[in-house]
């Protein structure tokens, strides 16, 4: 189904209006349409962790958004949709589609974001914390770079500004996102 959002400022002007194709999720039966939806997130005392570690250290930290993050991840399961109101081949009106990527609304999207994400991480000479499965680091020499990720959104700093710089490059050419500095 379609979900359609106005986006507004502070003054309720509206700024944007949206659209998502959301995946009727509550219809999946668990065992069958899917098995495994455990997505690691970082909690709240991580992120306090990170914070108070970045601060002891002198770090700047930077935040970046991922627009439409579940899109990117990966299904591992057979799943199929039916053609979304409004978009439906006139010549084939039964057909259904399978997906490859996950959309907004399967139980399984937020697995699948993880897994492109930490993978995208690991690829690029990042360790996952053994702890907290959240927090990456990289190492160069003596200078380090720190990463946690909260679902879509990650917070990062390192003790050498160009590993920050380097880092936003790396995420950029994979992924579309905005930096809130």
């Amino acid at each position: 189904r379609w979900v359609f959002r106005c986006k507004k400022d502070d003054k309720g002007v509206v700024t944007r209006n949206k659209a998502r194709l959301v995946v009727q999720g509550f219809a999946q039966q668990e065992g069958l349409d899917y098995t495994e939806v455990f997505a690691p997130v970082a909690r709240l005392e991580a992120i306090r962790l990170f914070l108070a570690f970045a601060s002891f250290k002198g770090i700047k930290v930077y935040q970046l958004d991922i627009k439409s993050a579940f899109l990117y991840g990966k299904v591992q399961e057979l799943v199929y949709v039916t053609q979304p109101p409004g978009f439906e081949d006139p010549d084939h009106p039964d057909r259904v589609y399978r997906l490859n990527k996950a959309l907004y609304g399967l139980h399984q999207a937020p697995r699948a974001w993880y897994d492109t994400l930490s993978d995208h991480l690991l690829k690029n000479g990042f360790e996952r914390g053994q702890i907290d499965s959240t927090l990456f680091t990289k190492w160069k020499g003596e200078d380090f770079l720190i990463v946690q990720v909260y679902v879509d959104d990650i917070i990062f700093g390192s003790s050498n500004e160009e590993m920050c710089k380097e880092f936003d490059e790396v995420m950029r050419g994979s992924f579309e996102m905005s930096a809130m500095g």
